[in-house]
């Protein structure tokens, strides 16, 4: 098994399966770890071609992504766990939720979208990453992941997470990109029976309230939140996320939408995110 992964929290706590967005490491997660801690074992890993996880042989597809998971969780000797991804890691939790149901119990799908983007800019990403390295890619990033009074305030933390991008694999950046050109389940998601919490950012320039609300709406047993954030809302709105997540899955399992599950705003202040540097995964 050569996916990089890292384990938080007592193994005697429901299992807890983070998977990160593109583009960025199982660090970015360090707002959450403390939080989480306290109710779940919480198991961070990287997706192929991110970290310390190698890409592999085979051409890359969502399929590969979500297998992973469940071969993670072969290695840990977990029959069942929670999951909560981001974006492109979002889009992973809902090929698990479609296609492995019996090894999940709920799932947070945050700022993702059963379909992201189109086929032909992921292509274009994905030439360019092959051709020219992801030094252009990972300066650009930053507005798309957060708005602008969130890079005034936390240039620290996009320091880091630019240079953990540009000096990411651009082979495993751009076979990703490809996995997502091909990564469509919105035919699916009426078939998504394990509980889901959707949180979407109301400043989300890359996955839309839209998209987040279509899964809303078609998915059995489905919650939906919005925060006041852009597209990476854990960073931005630590502790708006944290408790969305917590709330939602320890809240015992109802069937049907849930009373509270419409659309949900609160005022969070953004915050500093801790994102250190020195912490290598």
């Amino acid at each position: 098994m050569n996916i990089d992964y890292r384990l938080d929290g007592s193994p005697a706590a429901p299992a807890l399966v983070l998977s990160n967005s593109l583009g960025t490491w199982l660090d970015m997660w360090h707002p959450q770890i403390s939080a989480l801690c306290e109710h779940f074992f919480v198991i961070r890993y990287n997706q192929r071609g991110h970290g310390n996880t190698p890409l592999g042989p085979s051409p890359l597809t969502l399929e590969e992504l979500g297998k992973d998971v469940i071969e993670l969780l072969d290695h840990l000797n977990i029959a069942r766990a929670h999951f909560c991804g981001i974006s492109m890691g979002g889009l992973t939790g809902l090929w698990l939720n479609r296609y492995a149901p019996q090894r999940m119990n709920k799932l947070v799908i945050a700022n993702s979208a059963a379909c992201i983007g189109n086929a032909l800019s992921w292509q274009q990403r994905s030439q360019k990453a092959q051709r020219d390295g992801l030094q252009d890619i990972a300066i650009n990033s930053p507005a798309r992941w957060f708005n602008e009074e969130f890079i005034q305030k936390n240039p620290r933390l996009l320091q880091v997470m630019i240079g953990r991008l540009a000096t990411s694999q651009p082979a495993g950046y751009a076979a990703c990109c490809l996995a997502l050109s091909t990564a469509d389940l919105r035919s699916e998601v009426s078939n998504m029976v394990r509980p889901m919490l959707i949180i979407a950012g109301s400043q989300d320039p890359i996955t839309t309230v839209e998209e987040s609300t279509f899964i809303h709406e078609k998915a059995p047993q489905a919650n939906l939140i919005i925060l006041p954030t852009g597209h990476l809302s854990n960073l931005s709105c630590p502790d708006a996320f944290n408790a969305a997540v917590i709330d939602f899955l320890l809240e015992p399992p109802q069937s049907g939408h849930s009373p509270h599950g419409g659309l949900s705003y609160r005022n969070f202040p953004y915050q500093q995110a801790p994102y250190p540097q020195d912490r290598t995964p």
